[in-house]
């Protein structure tokens, strides 16, 4: 990794351009700029929602999360560098299988509400989508340069952890007013 920061208001990026991890400078707008941002934005929405009360198994997986998040900046920041690694990928795919398995199974597209803490969940996992859009964006940028595979999937699996976590949080009711999911109540299924 690149120099430690000392100092935050450097005004190097007032000409409209910021520091890669690998020292060179590219426009604020660029890309990869936008992939790290999202990835930043995601990070701490999850801040938030650790502010919240939550399960300590949730509370201790978002942290690792969170850490997980930052490596993945830190690679978006660092072209041709690797610092997610596949088992982090794995390790999503575990969590999201073990709390899918405790709820009961949608026969109905439901709403980001309910709990505060639900609430909050899916509101990043629609920043973790957000990101993994300008992820893709980047890697399908021949001027950009190639982006691995791990960085896409990973925030792939992560909204969709992010969306059973809400279901989760929902049923945990800490707060007092969740309980269960907010489904949609369509015009299509009233009638039928």
């Amino acid at each position: 990794m690149g120099n430690r920061l000392t100092q935050i208001a450097t005004r190097t990026g007032d000409d409209g351009t910021t520091g890669l991890g690998d020292g060179s400078r590219v426009p604020k707008d660029h890309l990869r700029v936008q992939a790290m941002g999202d990835v930043d934005e995601l990070n701490s929405s999850l801040g938030v929602l650790l502010a919240e009360p939550l399960p300590s198994d949730v509370r201790d997986l978002l942290v690792t999360v969170q850490h997980e998040l930052f490596n993945l900046g830190g690679e978006l920041s660092i072209p041709g560098f690797e610092l997610l690694k596949g088992e982090s990928v794995a390790r999503l795919d575990e969590a999201l299988a073990h709390y899918n398995a405790q709820l009961p199974v949608l026969k109905e597209f439901i709403l980001p509400g309910g709990a505060r803490s639900a609430a909050l969940a899916h509101v990043s996992r629609t920043i973790a989508r957000r990101a993994e859009r300008a992820v893709v964006a980047l890697g399908g940028s021949p001027a950009s340069g190639p982006v691995r595979d791990e960085p896409r999937q990973y925030l792939n699996r992560l909204s969709d952890l992010l969306f059973v976590l809400a279901r989760a949080l929902n049923r945990a009711n800490l707060d007092g007013r969740g309980g269960d999911d907010v489904y949609w109540k369509s015009e299509r299924l009233k009638r039928g």
